[in-house]
């Protein structure tokens, strides 16, 4: 473009080719892809961000995301505004692929958390399914936190607590919340002001409805919980990064595909690494490629013979490591 005027901007959501950009001077635009089709892999400068003769093919093959910070041109002609750049990610939530890049579909970038929010009671929270969660956090280097919401439904904090604290044990920070008692906000609210949150978790648990409790202005729209089968109705169809209203700043990023995608194709033997509790053990094992499970000498079920791995994370670990191994990704 010429007479362009160059901007930086997070990419809010995007459908069609267009995509929402919210400008550093929180001006929200539309803006487009534009450029060469070149390879990838041929247009990085060292820094590792994105020449600009190369954004359209790049943006294919690192299927650009919510949460990409992109540099923008905007013609001063007719104010039309394309994304010239995506500047280096410190960080994403993303599949995990062979060679680390090719098939790799990125749900958000620039991440600095996985959120997972579970209700106490409507919907029945399942733990293994809070594991999985975790496990694809600790894959991607990301730190998680919990949310047991709904803790009213259960008779209040210390009952919710009672079935959780064993992630407390283990390191995750735990919130118990309660939107109608207005119990456990201020902390939640601050663990995610200023930061980059990809919130996740089961449909009907009430994220929208924490987050508009929280940040008064964001009006999300609230999903209902389905009793005739106890689950909830998906009411987010794509990723979309939500700025958080406040002085703090700071983005949240709805992830619905999230419980979708199985184990994210997770090696089986990279598996004991996502869960904390089972890596001081990981060293003391007789054989280097130990699966935890019959072999002799396995420090990891002895720790749990001793009661200092749980039993039912060990068994969450065996379950999940099988169905990585009777069901091999197809890349």
């Amino acid at each position: 473009m010429t007479d362009a005027h160059s901007e930086v901007g997070v990419v809010l959501s995007g459908t069609g080719g267009i995509w929402r950009v919210r400008r550093d001077d929180h001006e929200i635009v539309d803006a487009s892809l534009r450029g060469r089709v070149k390879k990838a892999n041929s247009g990085r400068r060292a820094d590792g961000s994105l020449r600009r003769d190369t954004i359209s093919s790049a943006a294919s093959t690192l299927k650009l995301a919510v949460g990409d910070r992109v540099r923008l041109d905007r013609d001063e002609a007719d104010g039309a505004t394309a994304i010239a750049e995506i500047l280096p990610r410190r960080s994403r939530l993303a599949r995990r692929a062979p060679g680390g890049g090719h098939g790799e579909r990125v749900v958000a970038a620039n991440v600095d958390q996985v959120v997972v929010v579970f209700a106490a009671a409507n919907p029945e929270p399942h733990p293994r399914m809070l594991d999985r969660f975790l496990v694809i956090a600790e894959a991607n280097d990301l730190r998680a936190r919990i949310v047991i919401n709904k803790v009213e439904l259960v008779g209040g904090v210390d009952v919710a607590r009672s079935q959780w604290e064993l992630y407390e044990r283990i390191g995750y920070p735990v919130h118990y919340t309660s939107v109608k008692q207005r119990l456990g906000l201020a902390p939640l609210h601050d663990a995610l002001a200023g930061v980059v949150s990809a919130l996740t978790g089961p449909s009907g648990v009430g994220k929208s409805s924490l987050l508009n409790a929280m940040f008064d202005g964001l009006d999300l729209r609230v999903g209902e919980i389905s009793e005739s089968v106890n689950k909830g109705r998906h009411t987010t169809v794509g990723a979309y990064l939500h700025p958080l209203p406040g002085a703090d700043g700071g983005y949240v990023a709805d992830t619905p595909g999230l419980r979708e995608v199985g184990m994210w194709a997770l090696s089986p033997t990279e598996l004991d690494q996502c869960f904390p509790e089972l890596r001081p053990f990981l060293d003391g094992c007789r054989f280097g490629d130990c699966r935890h499970s019959v072999e002799p000498g396995c420090a990891v079920r002895e720790a749990v013979e001793r009661g200092e791995v749980n039993q039912a994370r060990y068994e969450s670990f065996i379950k999940l490591r099988d169905e990585l191994e009777g069901n091999p990704p197809s890349w």
